[in-house]
C-alpha cells in the first residue's frame, strides 16, 4: 500500500531559540513543513528556511485563525500540527509511519504529551499523559477561532497513538511568569469579547480552585517543588485573567460613561 503524505504546521513568533529543534524533529520525514511566522525580529523565518519549510509571514490573529491559515497551506493527505517548543519522538515517529503506510478510518488522533516545567518532566499536575489532538487527515478539521488555546473540530472518529509528543514547555520561572501575563491578556480578551464578567471575589476563587485542582486534585505534590511551583503558576494565571476581566470592564464603563 502506497504511504499516505503528511504535513507538518507550526505557528511561530521570535522562537530562534526552540524551533530549529522542533523542525529538526520532523525534516526529511514530514512532505512538507509549513511555518507561519507573525513579526520575528530574531532570525525565525530564516531559520525555518533552512529547514526547508515553506515560510508566510503575516500578522497575528489569533491561535486558532492562525493555525486554520497555515492548514489552508496544506497539501498533504494528513496534518500534523505543532508548537514551536515541541518535538516528534522516535517513537512517535515509527508509530505514525505505520498508520500512513496501513491507513485508517479514523479523522484523527490523539497522542499524550511529555511535557517538562522548570528542568522536570512531569508526571502529575494535569500534565501527563495531556492527551491532544494534532494529526488529522486533511479535509475533516479545523482549528476553533479562538485567541488562545484552540482546539480541533473534527467530523469523524479519533484513534489514540502511543507515544508522545515532547513539550518543553517551560524552561524557568521567569517563563512562566511572562507566559501566564500573556495567556491571562489574551484569556481575558476573549472573556471580554463574549460578554462574561467578573469580580474580585470571582478573580480570588477561580485563582484558589486552580491551584486546588493543580496541586490536590491531580496529584501535583507528587511532582516535588516544580509541582507546587506550577500551582502556584497556575493559580496566577488563572487569577490574573479574571482580575483583567474586572478592570476591562470597569474601563469600558468609564470610557461609555465619557
Amino acid at each position: 500500500m502506497k504511504r499516505a503524505t503528511l504535513s507538518v504546521i507550526v505557528v511561530a513568533m521570535n522562537e530562534a531559540h526552540d524551533i530549529g529543534d522542533c523542525l529538526e524533529s520532523v525534516q526529511h520525514w514530514a512532505d512538507e513543513i509549513i511555518v507561519f511566522d507573525s513579526g520575528s525580529t530574531d532570525g525565525t523565518p530564516a531559520l525555518c528556511r533552512e529547514f526547508g519549510a515553506r515560510v508566510f509571514e503575516t500578522d497575528w490573529p489569533g491561535d486558532g485563525p492562525q493555525k486554520n491559515r497555515a492548514l489552508a497551506q496544506a497539501c498533504c493527505d494528513w496534518v500534523l500540527c505543532l508548537d514551536a517548543d515541541e518535538r516528534v519522538s522516535p517513537e512517535l515517529r515509527a508509530e505514525i509511519d505505520c498508520m500512513l503506510t496501513d491507513g485508517s478510518a479514523h479523522a484523527a488522533f490523539s497522542t499524550p504529551r511529555r511535557s517538562s516545567f522548570c528542568g522536570r518532566f512531569m508526571k502529575h499536575s494535569g500534565w501527563w499523559p495531556d492527551r491532544i489532538d494534532r494529526l488529522f487527515r486533511r479535509g475533516q478539521a479545523r482549528f476553533t477561532d479562538v485567541r488562545t488555546h484552540t482546539r480541533l473540530i473534527i467530523d469523524g472518529t479519533v484513534g489514540k497513538l502511543n507515544a508522545p509528543i515532547i513539550h518543553l514547555a517551560i524552561p524557568d520561572v521567569r517563563e512562566a511568569l511572562d507566559k501566564a501575563n500573556a495567556y491571562s491578556s489574551a484569556g481575558a480578551q476573549t472573556l471580554f469579547e463574549r460578554g462574561q464578567h467578573a469580580s474580585l471575589s470571582q478573580a480570588i476563587g477561580h485563582g484558589l480552585w486552580a491551584f486546588i485542582r493543580t496541586y490536590l486534585v491531580r496529584l501535583g505534590f507528587l511532582d516535588g517543588k516544580e509541582g507546587f511551583i506550577l500551582a502556584v503558576a497556575n493559580a496566577e494565571g488563572t487569577y490574573y485573567r479574571y482580575l483583567k476581566l474586572m478592570l476591562m470592564h470597569r474601563q469600558n464603563s468609564k470610557n461609555g460613561a465619557r
